[in-house]
């Protein structure tokens, strides 16, 4: 906390400037451990294709070492796929662990918000409205598409939001009306399919898979800028989650402004998965389960948000590596993710009809 001179029990305090928090030993080494597996993860899917290199080759080309062959494979060819899918994953384990803080529900996540289905629902139109010819869709595919799913995105993000206020947005009415925006989303895109030529509903169908094939620099630029933008914002506004845990009346206690303090956050929470979503397509189940990994394994009481980042995009470089070595046909990343993160689903609603807590 900022000016109250309280301190945690056993915990030590920490300052810098007019900054202070409180010293978490075992947040800061599940994070530097999931940074850790992140890099070697990272480095062992570059090195892996046709001329395949060597993780310490891989690192030593990063850092300008390695000869020349190596440098252009792994920076030109190989680092913007990886790094597409660091930033996407680590957007989306963000985008979930704030999600599901403001809510407080382990279930909520942008996959159930609507954010995804609307942004995904945007790029198949743009798929099924674009023309037949290959140098058209190949022309939308590089810029109209990714900035159509993000303008989708957001206009789910605003809808919900809209829908979901009432003299302040009351958490189960932003679930309830997110799953309902998402139906809607889920229809029209199932419409567009039925209606689009054989080869764009193919080219949609991928798509709606979540893939980092063909990622180059033009896809890393822009969900870094937002990235830089958003993560800052999301972290300073972050220091209320835990008086927001306490519920919305002992929040308000505590002096937060809990409908314009949630509003924010969301909406932080639904740009960073809007940005993911546009760049690689909807990866599931990133930020609805990453954040609940996290939350345990760091022992909190809110799932901790760079944590999740780190983790997000840990699962998603590494979904990405399975999707392309574990089968003789390379898969979209998304197949992978969901065939990994359904089960968690499955056992988070198991426990809940039990009446556990999750």
């Amino acid at each position: 906390m900022t000016g109250t001179g309280l301190t945690v029990p056993g915990r030590p305090p920490v300052r810098a400037g007019g900054f202070s928090g409180v010293w978490r030993p075992r947040l800061v080494a599940v994070t530097l451990v999931g940074v850790g597996l992140l890099v070697l993860v990272a480095a062992v899917n570059i090195g892996r294709g046709e001329f395949p290199i060597s993780v310490g080759d891989v690192l030593g080309s990063l850092v300008g070492g390695g000869d020349r062959a190596q440098r252009f494979i792994v920076l030109q060819l190989r680092l913007p796929r990886t790094l597409t899918g660091l930033l996407v994953g680590a957007a989306l384990g963000m985008a979930g662990a704030i999600t599901q803080a403001i809510t407080r529900n382990p279930l909520a996540s942008p996959d159930l918000l609507g954010v995804t289905g609307a942004a995904g629902t945007a790029a198949v139109a743009v798929i099924a409205f674009g023309g037949g010819s290959g140098v058209v869709v190949g022309a939308l595919a590089e810029v109209g598409l990714p900035l159509a799913a993000l303008l989708g995105g957001l206009l789910a993000a605003v809808l919900v939001y809209g829908l979901a206020y009432r003299r302040g947005v009351v958490s189960d009415r932003l679930v309830l009306v997110g799953v309902g925006v998402n139906a809607v989303a889920v229809a029209i895109t199932s419409w567009l399919l039925v209606v689009a030529n054989i080869n764009q509903a193919t080219q949609a169908t991928v798509w709606l898979t979540g893939s980092l094939d063909g990622r180059d620099w033009a896809h890393v630029v822009p969900v870094a800028v937002a990235l830089a933008l958003l993560v800052p914002t999301g972290l300073r506004l972050s220091f209320g989650l835990g008086a927001l845990a306490l519920g919305d009346d002992t929040a308000s206690a505590l002096g937060v402004r809990v409908n314009r303090y949630r509003v924010a956050l969301g909406l932080v929470a639904l740009t960073l998965a809007a940005v993911g979503t546009a760049s690689a397509g909807p990866i599931g189940f990133v930020a609805l389960v990453v954040p609940q990994i996290c939350q345990r394994l760091v022992g909190g009481s809110t799932p901790p948000l760079v944590t999740s980042a780190v983790y997000g995009a840990l699962l998603t470089v590494a979904a990405d590596l399975i999707a392309r070595t574990a089968l003789p046909a390379e898969l979209p990343v998304g197949i992978v993710t969901a065939v990994l993160g359904a089960p968690y689903l499955l056992y988070l609603l198991g426990r809940r009809n039990r009446g556990v807590k999750v």
